[in-house]
């Protein structure tokens, strides 16, 4: 099979995200033969968020109405976290940030070859471990977690190096209809959104690939 460029649209306090991803990469692991390259490009639901992020509780509150609403609907992304191996830990999360900085880590680790396990690594930290991944500290341990100078990407992060790229970069993705996410486009033809089953997914390959 020909290599393939597949542009992963994903916000990293998605839940879906975090599915979408192990489905993805479990859909090329039904492909073995398949060169793919990934590219992990930024997705912010919300793009207002204050700097320091909200409440956890009041932000889902709003999003979704009622408490009872927001305990149905995390009891069904823990049963289908489980099935992806993800131990969803929602209890844990206390604030829901702002991504920017956190996408802007995905995109330095990507010049060092890391932005596949930095993007997992996030997920971890924000949806099992609870931290908050919008703190300059956490930003740093999850880089240096994945062998990135911790010191250097300090000076990255508190910088404001690639601040306008995530905001260029989120505006071009809402500016191509992807209202969603993850998305996946395949070399910059064909696209899906939602997280979908690998088998879906590696059909979308198949397709992609003929």
């Amino acid at each position: 099979m020909p290599g393939m460029n597949i542009d992963v649209c994903i916000d990293l306090i998605c839940p879906w995200c975090y599915i979408g991803k192990r489905r993805l990469q479990r859909a090329l692991g039904l492909r073995p033969a398949l060169q793919a390259h990934l590219k992990w490009q930024p997705f912010m639901l919300n793009p207002t968020m204050p700097e320091t992020g909200m409440d956890r509780k009041g932000y889902l509150l709003n999003k979704f109405g009622t408490e009872s609403r927001v305990r149905r609907l995390l009891g069904a992304l823990e049963v289908t976290g489980q099935s992806e191996e993800i131990n969803f830990n929602f209890d844990t999360i206390e604030n829901t940030p702002n991504t920017r900085n956190a996408h802007r880590l995905v995109r330095y680790a990507d010049a060092f070859g890391q932005s596949e396990p930095v993007v997992e690594a996030l997920f971890r930290a924000y949806f099992v471990e609870g931290q908050d991944i919008g703190d300059m500290g956490v930003l740093c341990a999850v880089g240096g977690s994945v062998g990135l100078v911790q010191k250097d990407l300090e000076g990255y992060l508190e910088s404001s190096q690639d601040v306008a790229w995530v905001d260029q970069q989120n505006a071009i993705t809402h500016q191509l209809g992807i209202n969603g996410v993850p998305c996946y486009v395949i070399n910059g033809e064909m696209a899906l959104q939602g997280a979908q089953p690998a088998e879906v997914l590696a059909r979308l390959l198949d397709a992609a690939a003929a």
